[in-house]
């Protein structure tokens, strides 16, 4: 392996080129129309447009990323999160062609990415599963008897979603009704497949997930869990480790359910297994993301960790170079996300020209972006334009660092979400650790606009 196509945009293609750089990697960074002033263009050895704006005419273009691996040289692939990361076929045209795809095989991402095979592995090696439906319901009437069973409320779920989206709710049964068929016909139009089970809704949880790395060689590592439970539509806004809620041994066993999970999997490359937590602190297994995640940062910041790396060094068959022992929990870490939306608004979309950007800097203190004074933010892609990792010795330290680092952040010519979470360092609740996955979407029912303290403007 010596030459990665980076098969993705944003910071996370700029996060993976210098991860490469950093081992000796060659790169190759590829653009659609849209991303030609791209900061990820920019830092690869070479670069090459792949298609127009719409990622369905580059960035989820097969063809084209395989015909610029052609072009260039590149001997192997790093797919990022989103886009065509979880794509099975995709993972396996690529081994067909004799190129390395940077993450598992394609047997492995098809298995865990059908939410109902996935759910049935955590079952062989007893981990707790959310009850619900035994695997995919394709009639009405089917479907009703297992409602009853299961009880209300309950989730309708698309096998194959993913990123918070193909979820439906059903109270009683009269919304069950006009629910299911709905979310049959909305999986087939976002995820070409009109699969959906059925799930028990758990009552106020938290969303609580585990890294994990695996090698070729069977031989695994825990790197301790997120909390991710702050969240707006299931999307994810702050992320934390470790879990103000998970104690020692609750971390133990999430960690243990997670390698098991992995290795019964076949799993190699790094994971995160994730879990809803109970209002009583009972774990159940939610789905396996077969991808670096948006928040590995908080992980690597925590444990010292370069997980990028790791996949690339997993990738070209090296054994795990860290034992668990050595991987300690010291300090806390939160991450940020910066996306390009007005908070006051309902978060509604705010594209466009970056007048100045001016991050933030001092000790604790990490940036991940794309972004630059000048950048025109497109209006085709996720909103996300930043991530702002701070570290402390404790959750109260991270969130003064945080506070000092958010106020430090400038960003003119657009709306971000930064007012957003420095209301969120000041929320009662949320300095309690006393929040659910819902309590932002109830903030924005109660009216609120998530306007931050004047002395932090």
């Amino acid at each position: 392996m010596k030459k990665v196509l980076v098969a993705n945009r944003g910071e996370i293609a700029v996060r993976i080129i210098r991860a490469c750089h950093d081992l000796g990697l060659q790169t190759v960074a590829v653009y659609s129309e849209a991303d030609s002033e791209a900061l990820h263009v920019l830092h690869a050895d070479e670069a090459i447009c792949i298609g127009e704006a719409p990622s369905t005419k580059s960035y989820l273009k097969i063809s084209n990323i395989l015909s610029a691996c052609e072009i260039t040289g590149a001997d192997a692939i790093h797919p990022g999160y989103g886009f065509l990361s979880e794509n099975s076929n995709f993972a396996s045209i690529c081994e067909s062609c004799g190129l390395t795809f940077v993450g598992p095989s394609a047997q492995t991402i098809a298995l865990l990415g059908d939410k109902s095979k996935a759910k049935e592995t955590a079952k062989k090696v007893k981990c707790p599963v959310i009850p619900g439906s035994d695997g995919v319901i394709f009639d009405l009437k089917t479907a009703l008897g297992e409602a009853k069973t299961i009880g209300y409320p309950l989730f309708i779920k698309a096998a194959h979603g993913g990123g918070g989206k193909g979820i439906r709710i059903a109270r009683d049964q009269e919304e069950f009704l006009r629910q299911f068929p709905a979310a049959r016909t909305e999986a087939e139009v976002s995820f070409g497949n009109p699969d959906v089970y059925l799930e028990k809704m758990i009552v106020n949880p938290r969303h609580v997930e585990v890294q994990v790395l695996g090698d070729k060689e069977g031989n695994y590592l825990y790197l301790g869990e997120r909390d991710c439970t702050i969240q707006r539509r299931r999307q994810k806004l702050i992320e934390e480790t470790p879990s103000p809620v998970v104690s020692a041994s609750l971390r133990k066993r999430l960690s243990e359910a997670a390698v098991a999970i992995a290795k019964e999997a076949g799993y190699f490359s790094a994971a995160t297994v994730e879990f809803l937590l109970d209002e009583e602190l009972n774990f159940y297994f939610m789905e396996v993301n077969t991808r670096i995640q948006v928040e590995h940062t908080v992980t690597e910041e925590l444990t010292g960790v370069d997980l990028v790396q790791e996949q690339l060094r997993i990738a070209r068959g090296e054994r795990l170079r860290i034992k668990q022992k050595e991987i300690s929990f010291d300090g806390h870490v939160m991450q940020f996300r910066i996306n390009a939306e007005n908070p006051a608004k309902n978060f509604s979309p705010s594209p466009g020209r970056l007048e100045y950007f001016i991050q933030p800097g001092g000790p604790h203190v990490r940036v991940d972006s794309a972004c630059y004074s000048g950048y025109q933010i497109p209006p085709h892609y996720d909103s996300m334009i930043a991530k702002l990792i701070v570290k402390g010795k404790s959750r109260e330290e991270a969130i003064q660092i945080g506070k000092r680092a958010l106020s430090e952040f400038h960003i003119g010519g657009i709306e971000t979400t930064i007012p957003f979470h420095l209301y969120m360092l000041e929320e009662e609740n949320f300095l309690k650790s006393s929040y659910f996955i819902t309590s932002i979407d109830q903030l924005i029912l109660e009216g609120c606009t998530f306007e931050p303290r004047a002395a932090f403007h």
